[in-house]
C-alpha cells in the first residue's frame, strides 16, 4: 500500500497533502455505509477512488462537501485546514477549497455559457445594472486561460457534451480565490460523454493537475483512471482495501480488488436463435429523424451506435410513445401502435429504461416495492384494495433476482447506489415480461460487476424471446450484446452490421460518417 502523506509534510508543493481523509466512518441504521477510511492526495496529482455500487463512494463526497456529516472520531484536511469529519458543514468545505462536479452537471442548457458560470455568484454590476460585457470578458478570459475552445455568449445546449462538462468544471474552479490550489471532486465526468470526447475532457484535466488542481476521480471505467490517475484507493464494503500507484497495475488488477474476486471484463456474445420480427419500424421521422425504417426480431439484440444529437434517443422516445412522430408507423407484431401514448405502449408490452435515471426513471423518496411496480401497478389491484403484501414480496424476489444491494427492501432508493438504482429500473423492466425492451444507456454509472449481472439478465430474457433495442455510448457493451447494430447520423442510418463484423474499430470508423447534407448533426 502506498505510504499516506500527512499535511505537516513540508518538503515542498509537490508533496504536500491537497485532501487528507483520516478514519472516516459513517453509520446508518442497520449498516456502516464507511468505516475507517483512510487515504491522502498529494497537491496537484490526479487520485482516482473506484469501488463497486454500494462500496461508499457517494456517501465519501456527500461528507467532503459537507452535505453528511460522518461519525465521531475521524478528520479531514484540504490543505492547511482540517476539521472533525462530524462537524464538517458545506460552509467548510467550500471555504477550504472543495469543489464537486456530479454526474448531473446542474447546468441551465437554454442559458448562456456567461450565465452558467455566474450561477449562484454575485454578477459584476455598473451603476446598479449587470454589467454583462464585463461578465462575458471575464468569463471568456476564465474560458481560454484553461483551454476551452468556446465562447462565453453561446448557448449551453449548443455545445458538445465534453464542453458542457468542462463548462461545470470551470464553474467550480473560478471561485476558489487562486490560493490554496482548490480540490476538485468529479463524479463519473465522462459517463455521459461519447469515446470521442472522453479523450479532451482527460488532457484538459491533466492541464489542470499541473496547474495545481487536486483532483479527486471517481470512475467506473477502468482504462481511464489506468491511463489518467497517479495513484487509487479503492473502497469495498465501506472500507479502504488498497492505496496503491496505477503504475503496475491492470484492469484485471482493478477488478478483483473492486468486487473481491477475479472477474472476466468481457464475456462473449452468446448465439441466439432469431424468431419472427417484433418491432417494426417504416418511414418514421421524429425530431431530427428522417424516414427511419427498422426491424428487431423475437430473441435479438439491435445496437443503435451514433454521435451526440444523432437522434439515438429520439428514436427510442418516438417508439414508445413519449415524442410525437411526425411521419411513419410503429407496429409490434403487426399490430400498429399510435403514437404518443406510453400507456398503450405499456399495455401492448413495451418497457422502456430511460437515459437520466434520476429524471426519468426512479422515484427516489419511494421503497423498490412502489419503484419495481410502477410500470403495472393495476396487477396488485383487487376491487378497492392494494395488495402490498404481494407487492413487497415480488419485490424481494426482484432484490434477490438481480442482486440489489439495500439495507432494506423498503428503504428509499436515494439510500441506495448509483448502479443499485439503476438495478431497479431492469428490473422494473423485465419483471413484467415485456415483448420489447427499449434501453437507453443501461450501464451508465454502474460498476463492473453490475455491468456483468446487467447483461446476464439481458441475455436470459433474449433467450426467452425477448427483442431488445439498444442505444449505448459504451462499444465494448455494443459489441457485447448487439447482434446487429444500426449507426444513426444526422437522424439517418447510415450503415448496418451484424456478427462478427462488429467490433471496436469498425464501430468508431462507421460513427464519424458526414451526416447527409440539410440533416441535423
Amino acid at each position: 500500500m502506498a505510504s499516506m502523506i500527512g499535511s505537516s509534510d513540508t518538503r515542498g508543493p509537490a508533496t504536500v497533502a491537497g485532501l487528507r481523509v483520516s478514519a472516516v466512518s459513517k453509520t446508518f441504521p442497520g449498516t456502516h455505509a464507511l468505516e475507517d477510511v483512510s487515504f491522502a492526495i498529494a497537491r496537484g496529482t490526479i487520485h482516482a477512488l473506484m469501488g463497486g455500487n454500494g462500496s461508499g463512494k457517494s456517501t465519501l463526497i456527500k461528507i467532503l462537501a459537507g452535505v453528511m456529516v460522518g461519525d465521531r472520531g475521524g478528520v479531514i484536511a484540504l490543505g492547511e485546514r482540517e476539521i472533525a469529519s462530524d462537524r464538517i458543514s458545506p460552509a467548510w468545505s467550500a471555504q477550504a477549497g472543495l469543489r464537486v462536479v456530479h454526474q448531473d452537471l446542474g447546468l441551465f442548457d437554454d442559458l448562456s455559457v456567461v450565465e452558467n458560470l455566474l450561477a449562484g455568484q454575485p454578477p459584476p454590476r455598473r451603476f446598479g445594472r449587470i454589467d454583462w460585457r464585463l461578465a462575458r470578458r471575464e468569463a471568456q478570459s476564465d474560458l481560454d486561460r484553461r483551454g476551452i475552445a468556446v465562447r462565453a455568449g453561446d448557448t449551453l445546449g449548443a455545445l458538445r457534451a465534453s464542453d458542457r462538462t468542462l463548462v461545470a468544471i470551470v464553474r467550480a474552479l473560478r471561485d476558489h480565490g487562486g490560493a490554496p490550489p482548490p480540490v476538485l471532486v468529479l463524479d463519473e465526468p465522462t459517463a455521459r460523454l461519447p469515446p470521442t470526447e472522453v479523450a479532451a475532457l482527460i488532457d484538459a484535466l491533466r492541464r489542470y493537475a499541473e496547474q495545481g488542481s487536486t483532483i479527486l476521480y471517481v470512475s467506473h471505467r477502468l482504462e481511464e483512471v489506468l491511463d489518467l490517475a497517479s495513484e487509487v484507493t479503492i473502497l469495498r464494503d465501506g472500507r479502504v482495501v488498497q492505496t496503491c500507484p496505477v503504475n503496475g497495475l491492470s484492469e484485471p488488477k482493478l477488478v478483483e480488488l473492486m468486487v473481491g474476486r477475479s472477474s472476466r471484463l468481457d464475456a462473449s456474445r452468446p448465439t441466439r436463435s432469431v424468431g419472427a420480427p417484433v418491432l417494426t419500424v417504416s418511414g418514421l421521422s421524429a425530431g431530427p429523424l428522417t424516414g427511419l425504417d427498422l426491424t428487431v426480431n423475437a430473441g435479438e439484440v439491435v445496437g443503435v451506435a451514433g454521435l451526440v444529437g444523432s437522434g439515438r434517443t429520439h428514436l427510442l422516445e418516438a417508439i414508445f410513445g413519449r415524442r410525437p412522430r411526425s411521419t411513419g408507423a410503429v407496429e409490434l407484431a403487426g399490430a400498429l401502435l399510435e403514437g404518443s401514448d406510453v400507456s398503450a405502449s405499456i399495455g401492448r408490452g413495451i418497457a422502456f429504461v430511460p437515459e437520466d435515471r434520476l429524471r426519468d426513471g426512479v422515484f427516489l423518496n419511494l421503497g423498490i416495492p412502489e419503484n419495481v411496480s410502477a410500470s403495472d401497478p393495476g396487477r396488485y389491484s383487487r376491487k378497492l384494495l392494494f395488495r402490498h403484501r404481494a407487492e413487497r414480496a415480488d419485490a424481494g424476489i426482484a432484490v434477490a433476482r438481480f442482486g440489489i444491494r439495500t439495507a432494506s427492501v423498503t428503504a428509499p432508493l436515494y439510500t441506495l447506489s448509483g448502479g443499485n438504482q439503476q438495478k431497479v429500473l431492469i428490473a422494473r423492466a423485465l419483471t413484467v415480461a415485456p415483448r420489447l425492451l427499449l434501453l437507453d444507456e443501461p450501464t451508465q454509472g454502474v460498476d463492473v460487476a453490475a455491468r456483468a449481472e446487467i447483461h446476464s439478465q439481458i441475455d436470459g430474457a433474449v433467450a426467452d424471446g425477448l427483442a431488445v433495442l439498444l442505444v449505448s455510448s459504451d462499444l465494448d457493451e455494443l459489441v457485447r450484446l448487439a447482434d446487429r447494430v444500426i449507426v444513426l447520423a444526422g437522424g439517418r442510418i447510415t450503415d448496418e452490421s451484424a456478427g462478427a463484423v462488429i467490433d471496436r474499430r469498425w464501430l468508431a470508423q462507421h460513427m464519424h460518417v458526414t451526416a447527409p447534407a440539410g440533416l441535423a448533426a
